[in-house]
């Protein structure tokens, strides 16, 4: 017997939650608590009665006793599923109910019955009808409105009397009749409905904590999508670019096509350390860094990008610092990717205990392919491209048979260093470094110029995410922001200008964590 009980608690109750422990302790209780009022107040007056029987008293007193413990059976087959009922996991049979009420209302009549033939001690009928509306109530207590409850029990409270007096009853055993059903159905409700109240709320927070965890794993999932599009996003265009501009100059046998494919080589390498970083949680954006790198970028992809206020990025505390980082890499990410930009403009200012970073361009609703920008890449460093109408020919190429492979400077393969942890800005010459001042021709280069960087939308403006897949960045940084108090404002300005203004208060902690809840990735800004 020890040895079954050992296995029954190490196969099922070990296996349980506090939670499902506490409901089957409660669930235990209750059905016991029916079966010992059925032997404290049915069992020792029918003894009393068998005593002393007479033939019609003993009929009636062993039909009452019959009739109780098939209504203390039926109880304790419902009330499990009255518990269910009541937290939501199921119903009660409506034959279930209906075959309650009829033992219920059997056990009053045959108390009625015993008292108007006298066989039990007056005292005795009325724990006797006191108890006949427990195994009932039980369970209505659990499935009725509080209202709906309440009014069945006091017009119980009155029809039981009512009856008791048509059989002869007209002293206080009346009130005594009525108190005892009315209290019966008080006594479930104040310790049945109360208990299974507890239990709901175990439920409930038992729910919430499973809510919890799973939303702080798809919080987590989604702050690393994020983290992981505003790493890769402007070095991935950047890299299109690069290699796109060399394929240009390998066909026009131009040496320089090793010197973009070895900075491609490098942006690769660095976005995979970027990329580790992210895994590990140690990357932050510097914004210092990302300032420059933005306007060498922009410069190089030809567009004229002025940068005012990069001294004051200095006195920023870190988790503002980080977080206009962050800002000023999607900026510059979407002017690459999705507008027709000839001019850019990077403001931060600090005033009035706020940090404010202004990035306005022109050109939104552009076409967004990033062929442009290749087309004036290959002019810089060709020195004689130009693009016109559907197709772009070559000017100024002095030798054509010039052999397209150069040898490589050196350093061609070395291993990233640790200052290059702090991502693409600050080290990047762009687009046709030491080639010159990139020219202002082939705006509208296609053909096989205009196979650029396209993915991120159909060029819905400046600083939107298009229908392609670049288009959750400024959610994740309205996010970002928002933890530090911060907020995020993009759209149309004066001059055919598009705005994206950041504001951050600066009196945060140091250790105020920069990376909020991401959006979802799917979702785009729509900045038109």
């Amino acid at each position: 017997m020890l040895e079954r009980y050992r296995r029954w608690r190490r196969q099922v109750w070990d296996e349980r939650s506090h939670v499902e422990r506490m409901e089957f302790q409660s669930l235990l209780i209750v059905r016991f608590m029916v079966w010992f009022f059925f032997a404290a107040w049915l069992v020792m007056p029918v003894v009393e009665l068998a005593l002393d029987p007479t033939g019609l008293e003993l009929l009636l007193g062993s039909l009452l006793l019959l009739c109780a413990g098939a209504q203390c059976v039926v109880a304790w087959r419902l009330l499990p599923l009255a518990f269910d009922q009541y937290l939501g996991r199921g119903t009660v049979p409506g034959k279930g109910v209906l075959l309650a009420g009829a033992l219920m209302t059997g056990t009053l009549a045959l108390d009625l019955a015993l008292e108007a033939v006298g066989g039990l001690d007056h005292g005795f009928t009325v724990f006797v009808a006191l108890f006949a509306v427990i195994p009932y109530t039980a369970e209505r207590c659990l499935v009725l409105p509080l209202r709906t409850y309440q009014q069945w029990s006091l017009a119980a409270a009155v029809v039981v009397p009512g009856a008791f007096a048509l059989a002869g009853v007209h002293d206080m055993r009346l009130l005594g009749y009525g108190l005892g059903v009315y209290g019966g159905a008080m006594i479930c409700l104040a310790s049945i409905r109360c208990s299974a109240w507890s239990l709901r709320v175990m439920w409930q927070a038992e729910q919430g904590r499973e809510a919890q965890a799973r939303l702080a794993v798809a919080e987590e999932r989604l702050r690393f999508g994020r983290d992981l599009h505003d790493v890769m996003g402007r070095n991935l265009a950047v890299i299109a670019l690069k290699s796109e501009l060399a394929v240009q100059l390998a066909r026009r046998g131009r040496p320089e096509a090793v010197e973009q494919m070895i900075e491609v080589q490098r942006i690769a390498q660095e976005s995979q350390k970027e990329v580790r970083e992210v895994v590990r949680g140690y990357r932050e954006a510097s914004l210092g860094s990302e300032l420059a790198g933005a306007q060498a970028v922009l410069t190089a992809a030809g567009i004229d990008c002025r940068v005012t206020g990069a001294e004051a990025a200095g006195e920023l505390p870190t988790a503002v610092h980080a977080a206009l980082g962050w800002v000023v890499r999607e900026a510059a990410t979407n002017v690459l990717r999705h507008g027709d930009a000839s001019r850019c403009e990077v403001a931060l200012r600090v005033a009035e205990g706020r940090a404010v970073l202004t990035v306005e361009s022109d050109g939104a609703g552009g076409v967004g392919q990033g062929a442009r920008a290749v087309g004036e890449g290959v002019r810089a460093v060709g020195q004689g491209v130009r693009t016109a109408g559907q197709g772009a020919r070559t000017a100024g190429v002095t030798d054509p048979s010039r052999p397209g492979a150069a040898p490589a400077p050196q350093g061609y393969r070395e291993p990233l260093t640790e200052q290059d942890s702090e991502g693409f800005g600050g080290r990047a010459g762009g687009l046709g470094s030491g080639a010159g001042e990139p020219g202002r021709s082939g705006r509208s280069g296609s053909g096989s110029l205009g196979s650029g960087v396209g993915s991120g939308g159909s060029g819905a403006g400046g600083f939107g995410s298009g229908a392609g897949p670049g288009g959750s960045g400024l959610a994740g940084l309205r996010e970002r922001l928002a933890v530090l108090g911060g907020r995020l404002e993009a759209g149309p300005a004066e001059g055919g200008m598009f705005r994206l203004r950041a504001e951050v208060p600066l009196g945060v902690p140091e250790s105020a964590a920069v990376a909020a809840p991401a959006s979802r990735t799917d979702e785009s800004e729509t900045t038109r």
